[in-house]
């Protein structure tokens, strides 16, 4: 295990060398274009000179591969680990573990645009969005609570479409292929006139799966509004409703993943098997937010967003049958004041305040082979989380950027037990407010090289499911993760933007980190377990191996890389089941590499071409059972058909784990009785086509 010095002094080498090569013209030609942007940190900024580790996923790579999941873009960014466990079921993990994620997001916050898609609880229902309905996807990565509340892995800003500079255009896509997939996807947008324009997107999936009782049934209805009501206000609306149905198939043994990696986890003489329960997640939600910017004066600006959810979920599980009622409120709202006049000094100032408040009524029912019986626990949980916050960022030259910020943290619990009958059924869970700062600064040492630093302070408190699982009993003394991350990294782009390197190195020390242990027919509960030691490598690079011409055969051919190398050790860590201190972190491979090639050729054709490497997983605290590594290979290739209208035809097909590979694409992590595995597709195709005007 390296130490952070020798982690830091192997990467600078590495910056040493990328300088080196700057400084030698690695301009691919003479042409220069604006630099690529990311929406960080309340604007728009140079990726090159950003404080953060970061990276943009844009419509054409969110496309560039099946859109029934987001799995393949997001997976091409170095520091996450996107899984789905059966069709509609995601998990991710972003700088860290899936140790404490069964099912679901935790200890990453994620926005739509300027409003929060994680709820109060600190759970994040991604997959109730389209692909097909998102224009962009930015990343930050490392704990940044100082600015968005808590969070321990980073954040994710989504962009919907319909907000961005659009013209009028629609689109509609049809695409069927193995297990029964069938989707449509329509998108429109339109743009009346320089003061107001919308977006409608709809879309409809269903699957079939690969497995038994992996059903899949998604519904969406998203749109934008957007006016520019006066030369210096502008208001925003975006609204979501997601009707999704799938079933869960549940782990298997190792052998029995082997003899039929089809089968749905078999009953045992202790408990029905997921077939017969009719073991799934049933989610209608309607998601809202309103936005209002605007500029005061010259230096001063302001934004608020308020916004909310409904959600109703029914989850029939092995051992019971859960419904849940939840409502979220909350605001985020700030004030900006900057003063970019001057190219030699520039800087600015944002002071917010970001707040929510959740109401949960969780009931659970015995599960009578898929319907709710008889009552055993009815709970009402009420819980806010606050986070004030204030950044200071000045730009020297143009070359030498600083930011310091810092967050007011608070999260709090209170909660009522309906039944059983209890004599004291109230109670009241406050964790301590926390002070989260962030240090960071980025220089840019020639106008294609830049070095960055940051220090900054990581905090993820438990979730609602983690305060009361799947065990229902409400957990009292489980507190919040936190911890300081160090980070270093080196970004270097070519003038014409065909080369780009991303490197970074950081070492982040987290205490009370939560875990999730499973007991018999997989009630689940969580503990403070101890220290876990978190240091890793990224690297990403993109290169535009042939800029796109008419003339030549292949027309363009572009290559992306992006490579993390984990050294995840558990610190003083203790639970029920033994000591695992020095162990390998559960759930965290030491190596995951993705390489994706996309290639345009004569007539219209193109070519994608997708790998993702994982090596092997532990799948306990113990390490005593691993996840073999994988090769994941998905292919997707095409043609326009030109028309006399203005209508594009595209007609496309692909393939999704082109060798065949056998692997789990989301294991269960500590699972008793040694039920780690679901096994993900065998080779399967898809054929479609899209309609665009």
């Amino acid at each position: 295990m390296p130490s952070p010095f020798q982690l830091f002094t192997c990467f600078f080498f590495l910056s040493t060398q990328l300088s080196t090569f700057a400084q030698h013209k690695i301009d691919m030609d003479s042409t220069s274009i604006p630099p690529i942007h990311i929406h960080a940190y309340f604007s728009e900024q140079p990726l090159l000179g950003l404080t953060s580790s970061a990276q943009s996923i844009n419509q054409n790579s969110i496309q560039r591969q099946q859109t029934t999941s987001l799995l393949s873009s997001i997976n091409t960014v170095s520091g996450i680990r996107m899984e789905e466990r059966s069709p509609g079921s995601y998990r991710l993990a972003m700088r860290g573990s899936l140790i404490r994620s069964a099912f679901g997001i935790r200890n990453v916050k994620i926005y739509v645009n300027e409003f929060p898609l994680t709820d109060a609880g600190g759970n994040t229902y991604l997959n109730l969005l389209d692909p097909f309905s998102i224009a962009s996807i930015d990343v930050l990565k490392g704990p940044d609570g100082s600015l968005y509340g808590a969070n321990s892995g980073g954040v994710i800003r989504i962009e919907p479409k319909g907000f961005e500079n659009i013209d009028n255009r629609a689109a509609l896509q049809v695409s069927g292929g193995s297990y029964g997939l069938f989707q449509e996807q329509l998108s429109i947008q339109r743009k009346i006139n320089n003061k107001y324009q919308f977006s409608i997107d709809h879309s409809f999936l269903r699957s079939d799966g690969y497995r038994v009782n992996t059903a899949l049934n998604k519904k969406t209805f998203q749109t934008t509004q957007q006016s520019q009501y006066s030369s210096a206000a502008r208001i925003k609306l975006f609204l979501l409703y997601t009707d999704l149905g799938y079933r869960t198939p549940g782990g298997l043994t190792a052998a029995q993943a082997e003899e039929n990696p089809r089968q749905a986890r078999p009953a045992t003489s202790a408990a029905p098997g997921a077939y017969e329960q009719k073991a799934g997640i049933y989610n209608k939600t309607l998601y809202g937010g309103i936005a209002h910017e605007t500029k005061l004066s010259k230096y001063l600006s302001h934004k608020m967003m308020i916004f909310g959810s409904n959600t109703n979920l029914e989850n029939p599980f092995i051992t019971n049958y859960e419904i849940r009622h939840e409502k979220n409120l909350g605001i985020r709202t700030f004030f900006s004041l900057s003063n970019e006049e001057s190219s030699e000094f520039t800087w600015q100032m944002q002071l917010g305040f970001e707040g929510q408040k959740g109401w949960n009524d969780i009931n659970n029912y015995e599960n009578a082979g898929g319907i709710a019986g008889t009552a055993q626990e009815s709970d009402n949980l009420n819980n806010k989380q606050s986070s004030f916050f204030y950044r200071t960022m000045i730009k020297i030259a143009q070359k030498w950027t600083w930011e310091a910020s810092i967050g007011l943290n608070q999260t709090s619990i209170a909660y009522t037990r309906h039944y059983p009958v209890e004599e004291n059924p109230n109670g009241q869970i406050n964790l301590d407010a926390i002070w989260i700062p962030r240090l960071a600064s980025s220089y840019l040492i020639t106008d294609q090289l830049a070095l960055r630093a940051s220090i900054s302070k990581g905090y993820s408190p438990p979730t609602l499911a983690e305060i009361r699982p799947s065990g229902n009993q409400i957990n009292k003394e489980l507190q919040a993760e936190a911890g300081v991350n160090y980070e270093v990294g080196v970004r270097i782009e070519t003038k014409n933007r065909r080369l780009m390197v991303d490197l970074s190195a950081y070492s982040y020390q987290m205490t009370n980190g939560i875990v999730r242990l499973l007991g018999e027919n997989d009630t689940e509960r969580y503990v403070n377990a101890g220290e876990m030691d978190q240091k890793g490598i990224e690297g990403s690079l993109f290169a535009q191996i042939i800029k796109p011409s008419n003339t030549n055969f292949i027309r363009g051919l572009s290559y992306h890389h992006a490579l993390s190398r984990n050294f995840y050790t558990f610190g003083n860590y203790i639970t029920d089941s033994g000591n695992f201190s020095g162990n390998k972190i559960t759930a965290v491979p030491d190596w995951t590499i993705s390489n994706s090639l996309s290639m345009q050729l004569p007539a219209s054709l193109f070519l994608n071409v997708y790998h993702q490497y994982v090596s092997e997983i532990p799948l306990n605290d113990a390490n005593s059972i691993y996840a073999k590594k994988y090769n994941l290979v998905q292919t997707k290739a095409g043609i326009t058909i030109p028309t006399k209208q203005k209508v594009a035809l595209q007609v496309f097909g692909g393939i999704d784990n082109l060798f065949n590979e056998s692997y789990s694409l989301g294991n269960d992590i500590n699972a008793f009785g040694n039920r780690f595995f679901n096994p993900a597709p065998a080779r399967n195709y898809y054929l479609g086509a899209k309609i665009s005007l």
